[in-house]
């Protein structure tokens, strides 16, 4: 499996390729180009002159064999006198498929390569796509222009034969441009819309209940969140903590919710803004911002578990480096990157399959952050 890394940076004009060991970081692509390129013709205009369904024109674009000759010839015939992506579909009619694929993050490469989640995640991704002799091309693309330019050079130019793109809160620009085109692609992480979409989730509603519900027994009963707005699972989860007060008739503080972005220091930010308003426990949506909240705690003077518990989400390797060690809702982050590109294969393979949209289970681990030990070793 080799990786090819992308990089975008708007304002450069030429692309330029630079060797970097086995990686190689392509930057500068004018979002003018692909404009122009988005105006030509659309895979439902093809198939509306031609008279066939946009899953066919996708089959003949891919060189799948299961489409009869004459359907096929047509097509062809009117790609060749549209003009429709032409340098893609001379491709793709020449020779079969690239085995190469995409994974595009919606973020910048410091916020990737800091964050410890997403190690695991390409972990289980690269296993995968290695398995299947599948060469892995990585975009990490923080601004809203870049990911749509980089959206419309994937479509451009058809050098992947899918796509694998983890959930956004920005989402809704560019999954109809994935729709429209025929890309296969499989979402990880609900979608903001998702009907007729392929994802990969975890149960980040029932995770996030599982873990405010825990405080609860626990005894707590002023419980705030560090939360965030980045995609529809950050939402689900913020939903989940909600469910829980709700369920225990327990009353939810406005003022005991802050927004983080998934980072370090925005989960250390959040936590300072909660700390004037004294909660009991909180509950933080990613253990990389719960290690950010355990440090403002200490800052302030305030011991875990004994003063405040704490409780995390996603169970990475740094959560028992802690201190204390974090009580967390383990999500089996691998396996969704696995499950990723197995549902990617099977999707280019057969454009027809059945949708699969799944929600893998979570698991609560009791570790010392929650103060679950602590009044075990009281009871006895």
């Amino acid at each position: 499996m080799a990786l090819i890394c992308h990089s975008h940076k708007i304002e450069t004009n030429l692309l330029t390729k630079q060797p970097l060991g086995d990686m190689v970081i392509e930057t500068g692509f004018k979002s003018s180009q692909y404009a122009r390129i988005m105006k030509k013709m659309t895979i439902a205009n093809i198939a509306e002159l031609v008279g066939v369904s946009k899953a066919t024109v996708s089959r003949v674009l891919n060189g799948y064999p299961h489409v009869r000759p004459e359907v096929r010839e047509r097509v062809q015939r009117m790609i060749e006198e549209t003009g429709f992506q032409p340098n893609n579909v001379a491709r793709l009619l020449a020779s079969d498929r690239s085995n190469m694929i995409g994974l595009i993050i919606p973020t910048g490469p410091h916020e990737v390569f800091t964050d410890p989640y997403f190690p695991v995640l390409t972990q289980g991704i690269s296993q995968v796509a290695n398995q299947n002799d599948q060469t892995l091309a990585l975009f990490l693309v923080g601004s809203e222009q870049e990911v749509l330019d980089t959206i419309h050079k994937v479509i451009a130019t058809g050098l992947l034969d899918g796509l694998i793109v983890t959930a956004d809160i920005r989402d809704h620009l560019f999954i109809p441009q994935l729709s429209e085109c025929g890309l296969p692609f499989v979402m990880i992480g609900r979608p903001t819309d998702p009907d007729g979409i392929n994802f990969i989730d975890v149960d980040n509603l029932g995770g996030a209940f599982m873990a405010t519900e825990h405080l609860i027994k626990l005894g707590y009963h002023r419980i705030g969140t560090v939360t965030a707005e980045e995609n529809a699972p950050s939402l689900d989860r913020f939903e989940g903590y909600q469910q829980a007060l709700k369920q225990y008739d327990l009353p939810f503080y406005p003022e005991l919710a802050a927004i983080g972005d998934y980072s370090l220091q925005s989960g250390y930010d959040a936590a300072m803004k909660l700390i004037p308003h004294r909660p009991e426990a909180i509950f933080v949506a990613s253990d990389t911002m719960a290690l950010g909240t355990l440090r403002a705690l200490k800052e302030a003077g305030l011991r875990v578990p004994e003063d405040v518990g704490v409780v995390g989400f996603d169970d990475l390797p740094p959560a028992v480096q802690a201190d204390p060690q974090l009580t967390t809702i383990r999500q089996p982050i691998k396996r969704i990157g696995q499950m990723a590109v197995e549902t990617l294969i099977e999707n280019i393979a057969d454009p027809d399959r059945p949708l699969r949209q799944v929600y893998l289970p979570n698991e609560l681990i009791v570790r010392a952050s929650c103060g679950a030990r602590r009044l075990s070793q009281a009871e006895l």
